[in-house]
């Protein structure tokens, strides 16, 4: 917010929940700043409270920013005991490569942020309208720079592309205090940003032809890297990828991002703020629901785009090489680093962290953590890499996760490898029914069905999300469930693990106890008419809409 200079307003002065938590005013700063005020609607409803500002059951929640996905064991574990000790006891890895403690008092957020900052992490820019988290391939694969070059740039980025701290209640000793003003004066003007941030948020992500793990084309600006005898050369800049959307506006829409140029890559960091910048100052601030740089470039057009970024930068961009994305890989299993160790990708249910229901991951993970001291790496797909480990170790960090209930990856079927939830209900203010909690139950029904269809080694990615907002990106995948209202989805279909394809809309308003048996038809044509070595995603691309719904 302009008018805030940067400052916490009245934040430090207003009540903590259950009360109405913050003004209008204080949610939006606590937003532009480190956390987020949430509604949790089930204690809301348990409590007999009707929906209303006033009536909320409110909490923070605090993202972590994890550039590149990449962290120490020691940070993971100082995480971990802040949510048990401050938070509500669980832990989510995003599908950004970041972290989220969910349920914050108030009265704990000083104290989350300090801990917090003390293990060398940190949260801020991690909402509101600035640059989001950068995201990288997390591998660590040693054997050629490639990977740790990516990562290199990817911490570059996330610095660069930060707001300067201003005088902020967790920014120093005097905004601890909690003073109206954050114990200082208005904050100087940030060069990049300037008063009012960016009309919206801005996703970076950095990635390989042969694993776009980080899905590049759903970026705001993505960085293709091209390589020669195992080195970056130099990346092909996508720009305008964007997932979210208002169910209705047509002037609202999923977009993949487009190849705009070729840079060197020490020229990158410049490039990206160059289409920053663009962003900042010609994006649109009057209608926030066309905020995104998405909406931009499909007004202009990429040659125009790409003129006033050459004109911010001052010298023209060769253009994009002729490369694309050809694979992805969730990483998941042993893999060897080519240093001497290994690393284990582990599949999260959704990304959430925890011990329930006779799994005890979290417990797990505290364990591995003390005893092997890992490293740790967060991946798109809601997965965690522990790294480093030495050869000896593995049979013991298989027997561990194993005693805590873990599955290992030879246990998890090829559609719960590939599927993703957003967290929707209870807290996600834009939710408008469930995803995290029911995509489970929709993966056990899936898992029955392509068992009796003959397709149980088949990879189809599901993603699924409680609102339109795409925050999985469930537009480009095989099988998008998107919120409608509550109980009811929209199916898309057609996208592709690839991320370079969008998914078209196949069928609305489905009540969630309907959404298999509405896809078992498309899944037994597929299995009958598919042509050799041809995916779900491209089979239904490749018939459209109206076959498949025929053939029902």
């Amino acid at each position: 917010m302009a008018e805030s200079h940067s400052l916490p307003g009245r934040i430090p002065e207003e009540p903590p929940p259950p009360v109405d938590p913050a003004s209008d005013e204080a949610a939006a700063l606590a937003a532009d700043d480190r956390v987020y005020v949430q509604d949790d609607r089930d204690r809301r409803r348990y409590l007999g409270a009707p929906s209303g500002r006033s009536d909320t059951v409110a909490s923070l929640m605090v993202r972590i920013g994890v550039p590149g996905g990449r962290l120490s064991g020691d940070q993971l574990l100082a995480t971990l005991d802040v949510c048990d000790e401050l938070g509500g006891g669980t832990l989510r890895a995003t599908s950004r490569q970041a972290l989220q403690i969910h349920f914050v008092p108030k009265r704990n957020i000083r104290e989350v942020l300090r801990r917090i900052d003390g293990a060398g992490l940190t949260t801020r820019a991690t909402n509101g309208d600035v640059r989001r988290n950068v995201m990288c391939c997390p591998a660590p694969y040693r054997r050629e720079p490639v990977h740790d070059q990516m990562q290199w740039l990817a911490l570059r980025l996330n610095e660069e592309l930060a707001p300067r701290p201003g005088n902020r209640p967790s920014d120093g000793a005097a905004g601890a205090a909690g003073s109206a003003d954050g114990g200082g004066t208005a904050a100087q003007v940030d060069p990049l940003y300037g008063k009012a941030r960016l009309p919206h948020r801005f996703n970076v992500g950095i990635g390989l032809p042969g694993d776009n793990c980080v899905d590049l084309y759903a970026q705001d600006a993505g960085l293709l890297a091209i390589c020669e005898n195992f080195n970056v050369v130099g990346y092909n800049v996508l720009v305008g990828g964007g997932m979210g959307m208002t169910p209705g506006d047509e002037n609202t829409f999923p977009a993949l991002a487009r190849p705009m140029a070729f840079t060197r890559p020490d020229q990158a960091i410049e490039v990206v703020k160059a289409v920053y910048a663009v962003h900042r100052d010609f994006g649109d601030r009057a209608d926030r629901s066309r905020g995104r740089l998405k909406y931009l470039v499909a007004q202009w057009g990429v040659p125009k785009f790409k003129a006033q970024v050459e004109g911010y930068l001052g010298w023209t961009l060769p253009e994009p090489r002729p490369e694309g994305v050809w694979d992805v890989d969730d990483h998941v299993g042993w893999h060897e680093q080519g240093d001497g160790r290994w690393f284990y990708g582990l599949h999260l249910v959704n990304g959430r962290i925890l011990d329930a229901d006779g799994l005890r991951l979290k417990s797990a993970l505290r364990e591995i953590c003390r005893k092997y001291r890992p490293a740790i790496a967060l991946t798109p797909g809601h997965g965690i890499l522990l790294c480093d480990v030495r050869w000896e170790d593995r049979p013991g960090v298989e027997d561990l996760l194993r005693r805590h209930g873990v599955k290992s990856d030879h246990e998890i079927s090829s559609a719960r490898r590939w599927s993703m939830a957003c967290v929707a209900l209870p807290t996600c203010s834009l939710a408008v029914t469930e995803s995290e909690r029911v995509l489970p139950g929709v993966i056990d029904q899936l898992e029955a069905e392509m068992l009796r269809l003959g397709l149980a080694g088949e990879m189809i990615g599901v993603r699924m999300t409680g609102c339109s907002a795409g925050c999985v990106r469930p537009y480009t995948a095989e099988i998008g469930l998107v919120g409608r209202s509550m109980g009811r989805y929209a199916i898309y279909l057609g996208g592709r693990r690839l991320g370079d394809r969008l998914a078209f809309l196949y069928r609305d308003g489905v009540a969630l106890e309907r959404l298999v048996a509405t896809l078992v038809p498309v899944l037994a044509y597929f299995k009958e008419h598919r042509e050799a070595g041809e995916t779900f995603g491209d089979f239904c691309s490749r018939k459209g809409c109206q076959d498949l719904a025929r053939n029902e």
